[in-house]
């Protein structure tokens, strides 16, 4: 069958004969890949900073952001069958048994650093018409969000962010309002979204959803389709080219969380230094390596500790954070549809992938379509 994978001996990218997947074993199912989208750790596996194969083979097969369709299950399977819709988890425990987060199925904290990652670290990912994986690392998609469920993954990011925020900043009274179900509201606190691409978005979409007076903060120039799409679900756009770091203060005011996704530290350590009173900062970028820059450290240090301010760092996300993302996509269709869907720039062929994976990005969130 074909597959979209990554030679790092011969630094080349392209189509790969892979072999048909078969039950490995009792609790595992044949699924049927339906959408993989391309994101920004695809394209740099295809740059060949990091990015390894399986020791079996000389190739990895990319995709790590999946939803595809249950084909035949093992006879250990309980709670999934065939046709049921999925979306896979990436990261896969270290075997180690002293790793006490892999112990407990917190993989996204793992303590040894030798877990595998489906797409991208020792495992084959999802950019092939099949693939096999165990019960447990896949999450039940249910049909009304086919179009979109190629998301989950992303959305995961802000997901396992905010099951950090929450019980970090229950150490002050920081949260005044409830939300309908008796959970934190972000209701009069304000956010900052760094960054427009699908991180960023789906990060203020949660944010908006929660209550939050929500910002994103971007450095193109506005009106643009980035922008179009936040101002469609009520968020302000402002560009970083006509409001510099020192004026978003006068547009937000206090900064009571800041969401990082753009993975460019000049910028980001910028808005640390104006992060606000008992603020929290969540970082999700990961910046490809450069020369350093210069960093008012002695200002961020201060604030740190004057201003009681937390900052976080969070990669990965376990099967509670894909449960919530499900649950959030739903809430998101039916406050936010064609938003939602216009995330999706467009659907490509595998033979498209080359292209998509090699030559300058475009369109927010491309996707390869193997239900085409």
């Amino acid at each position: 069958m074909q597959a979209v994978g990554a030679i790092p001996k011969k630094k080349e990218v392209g189509i790969i004969d892979h072999p048909m997947p078969t039950l490995e074993s009792d609790d595992h199912l044949i699924i049927k890949s339906l959408d993989v989208g391309i994101c920004g750790t695809d394209r740099e596996i295809c740059t060949f900073v990091y990015g390894d194969p399986p020791k079996e083979s000389d190739y990895l097969v990319l995709g790590h952001e999946s939803m595809g369709e249950v084909q035949e299950v093992g006879s250990a399977v309980q709670h999934l069958k065939p046709g049921d819709l999925v979306v896979p988890s990436v990261r896969r425990p270290c075997v180690f048994d002293y790793c006490a987060p892999c112990q407990a199925g917190r993989q996204d904290f793992c303590s040894t650093g030798h877990f595998v990652e489906r797409g991208i670290k020792m495992s084959h990912g999802f950019m092939t018409e099949y693939y096999s994986e165990q019960e447990q690392f896949l999450n039940f998609v249910p049909t009304s969000l086919r179009d979109v469920a190629v998301l989950v993954e992303p959305l995961t990011i802000v997901e396992k962010a905010m099951s950090q925020v929450w019980p970090t900043q229950s150490r002050l009274p920081w949260v005044k309002h409830k939300n309908a179900n008796g959970g934190p509201s972000g209701k009069g606190l304000n956010a900052v979204v760094l960054g427009a691409g699908p991180v960023g978005i789906l990060g203020a979409m949660k944010l908006k959803a929660e209550g939050f007076n929500t910002f994103v903060y971007s450095r193109s120039k506005a009106p643009n389709p980035k922008s179009e799409l936040v101002e469609s679900f009520g968020v302000p756009y402002i560009s970083a080219l006509d409001t510099p770091i020192e004026g978003l203060l006068d547009q937000v005011g206090n900064i009571d969380l800041v969401y990082e996704a753009v993975g460019v530290s000049t910028i980001a350590y910028q808005v640390l230094s104006i992060l606000g009173l008992n603020g929290i900062y969540v970082f999700t970028g990961i910046p490809a390596p450069k020369a350093p820059i210069e960093v008012n450290a002695d200002t961020i240090m201060r604030n740190v500790v004057l201003k009681n301010q937390v900052v976080i760092g969070t990669v990965n996300a376990d099967q509670s954070s894909f449960i919530s993302a499900i649950k959030d996509l739903d809430v998101f269709m039916q406050r936010w549809p064609e938003s939602l869907k216009a995330l999706i720039t467009k659907r490509f062929s595998i033979e498209d992938s080359q292209s998509l994976l090699l030559d300058k990005a475009s369109g927010i969130k491309n996707v390869i379509s193997f239900d085409a």
